[in-house]
């Protein structure tokens, strides 16, 4: 339960007090004997108060550096307490590491920047202008809409408006179109854990800026290393650094391999074994299927049948780029790539370069959508969606849409959200929504269901999430808006 004061002590009081009431007394004891729903609101308490303590603590620990600086020699505050530096300082007080300080630091730069330093003819400078996206963040991150964690990812996925990269850009462009990507980080906050809430952040920016994509990429590119080395036990172990086209085709492979076994199945309790899942009894971690695959690769070599390490379907990358960013070859000239491409699993972005040795090295296929950006549909003739309505779905979402699961859209099974049989369901792609195997068990056996509404203004079609009845009460709650993972949902350049 969160409360609605921006002020964050006013916020840190509120919350501590609800904790202070449900868990009195030894609270490891007490915790013990609270209903489940008691539990969740409790543990959302607590972390209500640890949120707005750490922005407390940001605030505090950047104010320390301040008095701290170089400049002030001796008479700075970190030297007048016997330290080096600021950061030896808070650490003392806190007994945080050296790296969760330093993040403190830099979120409380973020809240309260520094003044600029006073001259002759300005004696008392004025705050420096915020950026409409950057006061949007420090609103959610005071007001604990967002956490410390969750506005940092936001921050640092995101970076700066690259404004200096794009003299012809109107210069207004590039910060209105980080105002939006963070107003849809926010509202994805909720529903991502705080590194897919990175990915996320990071995909909005490459969409934006095509140039960084290619400097980004060459930086890793060259990056890139391998190293082997003994130990004193005689153990072999190895490094390896990818590039960006190298790491999505060793993850491809990866998933190729696990992805029969990926993730819990969850099950009724009397419910019979799934058939299907012929890698149950196998003893091996997910550790040791990976470092088996990409030996089974190494030494069965290019030519070697794909069957061998992969069974039916050999492992590869799929990237999508929109048409309007490829000039098609003509008079000799070959095919370029104006903007940047994403890989269908992550949305992890690839410079055009990249996209064009790509089109030179494999096929594409073509997805058409009708002029309100939906992918066609094809009907009920198949009870099973095609390749291509499979890849087109996938397009449109991202991954599995279930809130909060990670699951790339490789690992997903394909939905009908009308019952093919029960409901006469069509196998077309508004229809069809991807859920990972664990998630596409959970909806079936525990009753949840999909719905589907198309905006009659917009027709554009909203999914949502309706969970099954309380078995208690027969209550049911709120649905759910399932939001899309793909990196289309931000704005591109």
């Amino acid at each position: 339960m969160t409360t609605s004061a921006t002020n964050p002590a006013e916020r840190l009081a509120a919350a501590a007090a609800r904790v202070a009431n449900a868990a009195p007394g030894n609270a490891a004891i007490t915790i013990i004997g609270l209903d489940d729903d008691a539990l969740l609101t409790l543990l959302a308490d607590a972390a209500e108060s640890r949120n707005a303590l750490d922005v407390i603590v940001a605030a505090a620990t950047a104010e320390a550096a301040r008095r701290s600086v170089r400049e002030n020699g001796y008479d700075g505050l970190a030297q007048r307490k016997g330290h080096r530096n600021a950061t030896s300082l808070v650490q003392q007080i806190t007994g945080q590491s050296r790296g969760d300080v330093l993040r403190a630091l830099r979120t409380g730069e973020e809240l309260v920047p520094p003044a600029p330093a006073p001259t002759a003819d300005v004696p008392t400078p004025s705050a420096p202008e915020v950026s409409t996206w950057r006061a949007s963040l420090r609103e959610a991150l005071a007001s604990g809409r967002v956490s410390s964690a969750q506005f940092q990812a936001i921050r640092t996925g995101l970076g700066e408006p690259p404004i200096e990269r794009y003299p012809n850009l109107d210069p207004d462009f590039l910060p209105a179109a980080w105002a939006s990507a963070v107003d849809t980080l926010l509202d994805e906050a909720s529903d991502l854990p705080v590194e897919e809430l990175r990915n996320a952040a990071r995909t909005a920016r490459d969409r934006l800026d095509p140039i960084g994509v290619t400097l980004r990429f060459e930086e890793r590119f060259e990056a890139r290393s391998f190293r082997t080395w003994i130990d004193e036990h005689g153990q072999h172990h190895g490094r390896i650094t990818f590039d960006d086209e190298a790491a999505a085709f060793v993850q491809a492979m990866i998933q190729a391999a696990l992805r029969p076994r990926r993730g819990p199945r969850f099950v009724e309790s009397d419910a019979a074994p799934d058939p299907a899942d012929v890698a149950a009894d196998d003893e091996r971690s997910n550790e040791q299927l990976q470092y088996d695959t990409i030996m089974a690769v190494l030494r069965t070599g290019a030519a070697a049948d794909p069957t061998q390490s992969f069974g039916d379907r050999q492992p590869g990358v799929r990237v999508i780029v929109e048409a309007s960013a490829i000039t098609a070859a003509h008079d000799g000239e070959p095919t370029r790539v104006k903007g940047v491409g994403h890989v269908e699993d992550g949305g992890a972005a690839l410079p055009g370069g990249v996209i064009e040795k790509l089109l030179c090295d494999a096929g594409s296929v073509s997805i058409l959508h009708d002029e309100y950006g939906r992918p066609l549909d094809v009907g009920r003739e198949s009870r099973l969606f095609t390749r291509k309505q499979r890849m087109a779905i996938a397009e449109r979402d991202g991954g599995c849409m279930w809130p909060s699961c990670i699951s790339p859209v490789s690992q997903s099974e394909y939905h009908h959200i009308d019952h093919w049989a029960e409901e006469r369901g069509r196998t077309d792609v508004d229809d069809g929504v991807p859920l990972c195997r664990n998630c596409h068990l959970r909806l079936h056996n525990q009753r949840w269901r999909i719905t589907r509404q198309r905006n009659p203004l917009s027709h554009r079609d909203t999914y949502w999430l309706h969970p099954p009845p309380d078995p208690a009460t027969g209550a049911i709650g709120d649905p759910i808006d399932l939001r899309t993972k793909s990196p289309r949902r931000f704005a591109a350049a």
